[in-house]
């Protein structure tokens, strides 16, 4: 089966990314949860992930007893509780980030399977997710990321986009049209691109750098700008990306993600060259340590995870359309499957509308 897998020539065979998906699998509890690592939390971005990256590595029991678990967990207002240790909640907060994914998840498993009834199963639960985390959106169009905290993160709600996306995509696939979800999503994408500033100020890390790239929102020229801006600081040659721009460590899922920003916006080269790199973290049966501290020249923390693990599969299937061979879900993050992209109406920062533009400019909204 592994000729049928997603790979990278001279990077990573279809042989190593089954391993890698075995590794993940390996580390499934009894229930079907995907814990970070064996004995650690689980929480549900991570998990949906894991489930993905099984999928097109050729776990699909594991990958669909992944997504069988997810409703378990779900709470009476669609929300999921942040962490989860051996079935029982550990922080009982609700996250909006986390609680947005399961539609990205879904999605991907329709593209790669074409399954309707999966999805029918499931919708329900997407539906009732995406329902809670619009109604924690700001005025400025960003997503408060806990109901009991202020603000919104940049990166979660730059993921929030995606899962927006996919999840108008699903409706449409249902014929259950979610028009709300499309205002929050246009008014969502108008925060991330010209708003960054209102978000909540987590520079230090890269994912604040490259999400609104990965997310979707922005794209084009903007897209080579911003990473541009920051490249210096988090990329080191040879190893990968640093998570925070203040210590000498790389990780491999930052890297990954990276990697699948560039795939997005057309940089393969680049692209190619970072999966590469981060090959290093590689061990034994095909697992990824979490990350490396340079200059001291030691994995940290000492333990291999399996959202790493998944992060790397996804990067591979990416990937594979120019470079080796993907999936029928490669192109999740691209967004070439995903609904199409907001239009910025009933906006509340203060900035001029679209529909606000038209009438102006005497046209038709």
């Amino acid at each position: 089966m592994s000729e049928l897998l997603p790979y990278v020539e001279g990077v990573l065979s279809a042989s190593q990314v089954a391993e890698t998906a075995a590794s993940i699998a390996a580390m499934q509890e009894p229930s079907g949860a995907v814990p970070w690592t064996t004995g650690e939390h689980v929480d549900i971005w991570n998990h949906v992930e894991a489930a993905m990256a099984m999928l097109v590595g050729g776990q699909v029991e594991a990958a669909e007893r992944a997504y069988a678990w997810v409703p378990t967990m779900q709470r009476a207002d669609g929300s999921w509780p942040m962490k989860i240790v051996a079935g029982e909640v550990d922080d009982e907060r609700g996250e909006v980030n986390m609680s947005a994914y399961f539609a990205v998840g879904l999605w991907h498993h329709w593209l790669v399977r074409r399954d309707l009834a999966f999805v029918e199963r499931f919708w329900p639960s997407v539906r009732a997710g995406l329902d809670w985390v619009v109604g924690q959106q700001l005025p400025f169009g960003g997503i408060r990321w806990t109901p009991t905290e202020e603000g919104a993160l940049l990166a979660g709600s730059s993921s929030i986009y995606q899962s927006l996306r996919a999840g108008v995509a699903l409706a449409d696939l249902l014929d259950d049209p979610q028009p709300e979800w499309e205002l929050a999503g246009g008014r969502l994408g108008h925060a991330v691109r010209e708003h960054r500033d209102l978000f909540l100020d987590k520079a230090t890390y890269s994912m604040d750098w490259y999400y609104p790239v990965l997310g979707g929102a922005v794209r084009g020229d903007a897209a080579f700008a911003l990473l541009e801006t920051r490249w210096d600081d988090f990329v080191v040659p040879g190893l990968g990306i640093r998570c925070v721009d203040t210590n000498p460590w790389v990780t491999g899922a930052e890297t990954c993600e990276l990697v699948m920003a560039l795939d997005a916006i057309g940089d393969h080269r680049r692209a190619l060259g970072l999966l590469a790199d981060m090959q290093h973290l590689r061990a034994e049966d095909g697992k990824y340590w979490t990350g490396w501290v340079f200059g001291d020249d030691v994995n940290w923390p000492h333990e291999w995870t399996t959202y790493t693990a998944a992060a790397v599969i996804l990067a591979v299937d990416a990937l594979g359309e120019v470079a080796g061979h993907a999936s029928a879900g490669s192109g999740i993050m691209r967004g070439t499957s995903l609904a199409p992209h907001f239009s910025e109406l009933a906006l509340e920062c203060g900035c001029a509308s679209a529909d606000e533009l038209a009438r102006s400019a005497g046209r038709p909204s």
